[in-house]
């Protein structure tokens, strides 16, 4: 059964945008429980990768094109990783545990390889 599916309207739409900004919103809760000589150190640039992630989502949403639109999900994929060793960096120095956020951008890592590759793939 071939499902048509309608053109998506606004980048809040996209399910790939939405759980990349549940993780957003799970980092930036995470953050609180991180010592207070952090705050201008690993904490913001944990959360700064973090928003980069689905403001990089939202600002290919609008561009035209796949290479132009592939070039902001591949720079999404950048800050995604740098978040990855955040999380290595924070357990290790034992300011909290990661497993929930791992999981979590675990499941944001996939769809997002999926949207870029459904962006590259030729229109059938």
């Amino acid at each position: 059964m071939n499902v048509e599916r309608l053109p998506t309207k606004r980048f809040r739409d996209l399910i790939v945008w939405r759980k990349v900004h549940e993780f957003v919103v799970k980092v930036y809760c995470y953050i609180n429980g991180f010592p207070k000589s952090e705050t201008y150190g690993l904490s913001m640039q944990t959360k700064r990768a973090a928003v980069s992630i689905p403001a990089n989502i939202a600002e290919e949403f609008k561009r035209s094109g796949k290479a132009d639109k592939a070039r902001f999900i591949n720079i999404a994929t950048g800050p995604l990783e740098e978040n990855r060793y955040y999380l290595i960096l924070t357990a290790d120095l034992n300011y909290s545990k990661t497993d929930i956020l791992i999981k979590s951008l675990e499941e944001v890592s996939k769809p997002l390889h999926a949207y870029s590759r459904a962006i590259l793939t030729p229109d059938s």
